[in-house]
Order: structure tokens, then sequence, then C-alpha cells
């Protein structure tokens, strides 16, 4: 019956046989694997040329594929997340993020344990496809999981087994390459890190020292590198000691929350401001001194044991320098999610600390060729306290596109890090003088060279104010739809000056300038179409979205020419409506949908999507509809026209018929 009144209100509104889409099919299934215990399956069946995305798409992106199971009268418990299969993942110049996606036939499994006697399960499944020309908005499907369909268990049990288990075989593989990946990353960061804790005032004047004492100790050479080496190995092993250590105190399910916890975002924000604070010189971070003298009172038995308690003292006694970088590490291996990233990331820093002790003892000649331990040691230190500096506010950033504060939005983050570099730069200059710092005579070519950089990448940063990608950063920064704009990055806010055309006066109430090109648009339809009146122009009505990738290339390649770009501005009024915009309707607004009856429609994306779908019979964005006042069409809608000259033909035979 309900299917019927669709189909009947299909027909009423003229929507059969029109460009409504329907891509994507849904199937249930479910699979008995004991009385308690069962498998809900949903089968996704894709049109070809058409993708489904995944469950786990990046903050800022497309909108993710996600299931809701209705467990009101709490009679089931879900086991896990939902199982997806495997897809192919890509990165998207769009959205600057590599995101996952599904073609063709995918299923979802979801394992239940049943706590009451049921007989059927319900749950929603909302997402998004596209193709390579067009998105379709946000859709909900409802989902019916029949626990007593025999028949479906009968014919769907060992089918279902196996694909389960090609499923979960399939996410471990995709996983583990994707860990692979991250944890190469962990490592190459690691091991550099190693190395700018040489050339700190704590641990570059240790190595002729240590070096000095194994080559006077021991009785020839061979012995002086095999002491060593030991050496070497005892300091990776300590360090390594430490990231097991990371890694058992938080454990896995701990690590793969760290990256959305609010309040593990907050602690590692306040901790890199210590360790910042640090290295700038506003206090040291040591050890207790008791724990050095113990230690190094053990360094005098001798033997492996004695080395091995000289590597614990070396650790020890540079904690202050060493101290801050391997926190910091620690703390983004652990923000990866994967248990072992800790130590990884030990094993990475500590190879990079332990190979000069070696290769100096084996070939002690090479220390005449080391620089002379000098006020160049605490400006590396500096320099270091100000890169953590600008890291902290990466975790800061990360608590609050969580919470959606909009504290720290894209162009406050910015700013934040053009003064922190900045001021970098002034340092290295020589124009800021901080506590530890050696009088400065003269600056090295070595210094201004990388103060030249530093500077250059500060310049680079100022334009992403305005909206600029800065793609060298990308990763850094909140997403670009995050922004002190209630539109985002690139729109202009309401009573802004310099409207389209080159005319200085106010911005209309209810409209908003897109920069850089300054085009006059509005994101309410009678609104935008009471202000067409006013100036006696058409409208274009956008039917868009903020995930939408082919909408946005239209804006970023087709809009900005010129001839494209002098029309928008001055011969048609815009009106951009986002069918995926989640802000909900007044409650005045609130109206049963008509195209699912039995279902309101809550957020002002469903109200544009509904009336995309009835009055112009398509929901397929972009959608591009020149209309008169009567709110009649002028020319033929349009969709995905990367065509410039096509796009401006569109556009003037919808200007001359108005």
């Amino acid at each position: 019956m309900k299917n019927l009144l669709i189909a009947l209100t299909f027909l009423t509104f003229g929507i059969i046989n029109s460009q409504v889409l329907d891509p994507v099919k849904w199937t249930t299934s479910v699979e008995k694997i004991s009385d308690t215990e069962y498998n809900l399956i949903s089968t996704a069946q894709i049109d070809a040329g058409w993708h489904l995305y995944s469950q786990t798409v990046p903050e800022g992106g497309p909108i993710p594929t996600t299931f809701i199971y209705d467990n009101s009268e709490e009679n089931f418990q879900l086991n896990g997340n939902t199982i997806e299969g495997e897809g192919h993942t890509i990165q998207d110049p769009i959205f600057e993020m590599e995101i996952k996606y599904f073609e063709g036939k995918v299923k979802f499994i979801q394992n239940i344990k049943v706590s009451q006697a049921t007989s059927t399960i319900k749950g929603m499944v909302e997402f998004m496809v596209c193709d390579d020309t067009r998105c379709l908005p946000p859709t909900e499907v409802d989902l019916d999981f029949k626990l007593g369909d025999e028949k479906a268990v009968a014919t769907n049990t060992n089918s279902d087994v196996d694909q389960a288990q090609a499923l979960e075989k399939n996410i471990e593989k995709t996983k583990k390459e994707a860990t692979s990946k991250g944890l190469w990353s962990i490592f190459f960061i690691a091991f550099f890190s190693g190395f700018a804790a040489l050339l700190t005032p704590c641990v570059f004047p240790m190595i002729p020292m240590t070096v000095s004492f194994f080559t006077k100790q021991s009785k020839n050479k061979a012995a002086g590198i095999k002491n060593a080496i030991i050496y070497g190995v005892s300091i990776i092993v300590i360090y390594v000691l430490l990231g097991i250590l990371v890694s058992l105190i938080f454990g896995a399910d701990a690590l793969n929350a760290l990256s959305t916890n609010v309040w593990f975002n907050i602690i590692f924000f306040l901790l890199l401001l210590v360790f910042a604070a640090s290295f700038l010189g506003a206090f040291e971070i040591m050890l207790p001194n008791s724990w050095a003298n113990k230690v190094d009172s053990q360094a005098d038995r001798g033997g492996l044991i004695g080395i091995f308690f000289m590597a614990l003292a070396l650790a020890i006694v540079s904690f202050s320098c060493t101290g801050p970088i391997v926190g910091t590490l620690l703390v983004q291996a652990a923000a990866g999610g994967s248990q072992i990233g800790p130590i990884v990331g030990m094993l990475g820093f500590s190879l990079a600390i332990a190979l000069p002790f070696a290769l100096f003892a084996a070939f002690p000649g090479w220390l005449n060729s080391l620089p002379k331990s000098g006020g160049w040691l605490n400006t590396v230190k500096v320099v270091l306290g100000f890169l953590e500096l600008a890291l902290a506010f990466k975790f800061l950033s990360n608590a609050d596109l969580v919470l959606q504060l909009h504290w720290l939005e894209r162009e406050v983050f910015i700013a934040i890090w053009i003064a922190v570099f900045g001021a970098l730069a002034f340092y290295l200059f020589g124009k800021i003088q901080l506590p530890h710092d050696s009088p400065i005579t003269h600056i090295s070519v070595g210094r201004l060279s990388l103060g030249l950089i530093i500077l250059s990448f500060t310049i680079y940063m100022i334009p992403g104010l305005w909206g600029a990608p800065l793609n060298l950063i990308s990763a850094f920064p909140p997403p670009q739809h995050y922004s002190e704009s209630p539109y985002g990055v690139g729109y202009t806010q309401l009573g802004s000056s310099n409207v389209p055309g080159g005319h200085h006066e106010e911005v209309p109430e209810g409209g908003h300038l897109i920069p850089p090109h300054n085009i006059l648009a509005f994101d309410d339809y009678d609104t935008g179409l009471a202000y067409a009146k006013k100036v006696g122009k058409p409208v274009m009505l956008d039917f868009t979205g903020w995930a939408c990738v082919n909408c946005r290339k239209m804006e970023q390649n087709v809009w900005p020419d010129p001839s494209v770009l002098d029309i928008l501005k001055n011969d048609v009024v815009l009106i951009s409506l986002y069918v995926d915009d989640k802000r909900e309707l007044k409650p005045e607004e609130v109206r049963e949908s008509k195209l699912r009856p039995g279902k309101q429609l809550k957020y002002i994306g469903q109200k544009w999507s509904e009336m995309q779908t009835i009055k112009y019979k398509s929901n397929s964005q972009p959608f591009y509809v020149i209309i008169d006042h009567n709110e009649e069409q002028l020319v033929e809608p349009v969709g995905y026209l990367p065509d410039v000259p096509e796009y401006k033909a569109w556009l003037e035979k919808g200007v001359s018929n108005f």
C-alpha cells in the first residue's frame, strides 16, 4: 500500500519517465549465527557509472554512508561497527583528501545479539551517490530485517558466511595497507626528528664524550666498535620499550579513538604548549637528579649491563631536550590510531640517535669534522619549539571541529600559523632574542637561508585568509567550509560592500558575495525571487550541495571565465539552493514530504531537494535553471556542463528569452 501511494504521488507530479534518478537499490537479508546472534546484511546494488561513499569519509568530505538501527525497545545489542566491503580509495583533488567509495555491488554487515524475542528489526541508511558529472542529494532508505525469515537464512547462510569472511579479509587488507603507509610516515618523521634531537645542547656535546670514553676504555679498536654498537642498540631498546609501554597503557581501542576524541586532543594541545614553552626557554623539563645518579652508579659496573645503564643515563640526562620531541612523536603516533605506531616512532627516533655514536666510535677521526658546540645548538632547540607551538593548534583544531564550536575556524588557524612562523622568521634574522640565546654578532648563511624559507612560507599562507586552498598545508588547517563565514571560505557575510558590477552599495538583505569575483547570491528561494523582481533580472537557480564534487568543479573552472562571470554578476540573480544543508527548518516550515508519505521534511536541504524533484523532475546536482518572475523556465535546464562556450551560450539564451 505504501509503495502504491508513492507511485501515485510520482504520477501526480509528472515525475515518472523524467530525470529523477534512483541509481542505488537496497535489499536486506538476515544470517542466523545462533539462537541469539544474527548478522543484519544490507546490500547496495549500484548502477553502472555511479559510486556510493564509504562510512568513513573524513571531516569536510562528501556525505558518508550511515546506518542507524532502531533499538528503542532495547531488545538487541550491536556487536562492533557495521562491516563494509572492499572499495576504491582515491586522492580527491576537490576535497583534498583520500576518499573511499564503492561501485557495482557492496554488502554491509552488522552483527547483533538479541536479548528479547523479536521478529523484525528496523533500520535506516543515509547515503550519497555521484557519477562523473553529477551528485544526488543525501537520501534516506528504510531497512527491515526479518529475523524469522527462515527462507532467507536457508538460502543465504553459506554464501553470507563466506561473504562476511571475505568482507572481513578485505577490510583487514585495506586497513593493513593504510596502516603500512601510515607507519612508514611515522618512522621517517621520527627518524628525522631524532637527527634534530642530536643537534640540541643536551645531546650534541655527548657524542665526542661518549665516543672518547669507548675508545679509551676498550683494549683495541674492535672492542671499542663492539661496545659502541652495544651502546647504540641499548639506546634503541630503551626508546622502543617506551613505545611499547605507551601502546600497552592506551590499548588499541583507545588509540583508534584519539583522532576524534575531544579530551585527548585538548590534553595533547596543552602538552605540546608545555613542550614548546620549554624549548623556547621558559623552563626546562627534567627528570629527578636522583634517577640520573642511581643509573650512573650502575654504569660503573662494566660489561653489557654497564653499557646499557650508560645508554639509560644518556636518555635521562638529555631528557630536557629529547623529552618534548619524544612526547610529540608519541602523541602524533598515538593519534594515528595504530597500536604499534608509538613503537615504530620510537624505533625511528632511537635509530637516528644511536647511529652517530656507533659510527663515530668506528671512525673516531670523523669527530674532527663535527662543528663546535655553541649558540647554534640553542637556535635548533628554539626552532623546534616554534614547530611544536604550530603543531599544538592542530590538536586544538581537531577538538573544535568535533564539537563544532567554530572557535578555531580556518581563518583563525591560518592567522595563528602566520604569527608563529612570522615570529620564527624574525628570530632567525636576529630580531627576537630568547632567554638562552648567545649574543648575535652576525647571521650565518645557513641561518639566513632558513629564515628566508620560513618567511616565504609565511607569505605563502597569507592568501589563505581570503580563501586560497594552501595545498602545501592542506592536512593541517580546518577544511575550507569550516570558516568564519556561515557559507564557508570564499563567501562574504551579509552587509559587505562592493556588490557585483562594481557598484559600492550595501548587499541586499538575505544576499551574500562569493569572492574572489564577488558574485551576488541568495540561499533562499523567495528572498532571491523578490530581489530579482525588484531589479528586473531573470533568476538562475543553482541546485547544488556542499559535498557535490562537480558543483565545485563548475564554480572553480567555468564560472571564473570572464564572459560567464559577467553574466552571473550583471545579468541574472543567482539563487544557490543546497540540497545537503543540514540546518533545521523553522517549526512552522516543517511538513510532510510529498515524495515520501509518512516522512517529514526537517532540514533546509530536504526542502530544496524535494522542490527540485517535483518542480523540475530531476534530483541530481549541479542543476541549473533560468526562470522569469512568474517562475516559468526560459530555457531547458542543464546539469554539469564543463564546456565554457556551451555554458555561456546557455546563459545568453536564457537572458535573451527573458
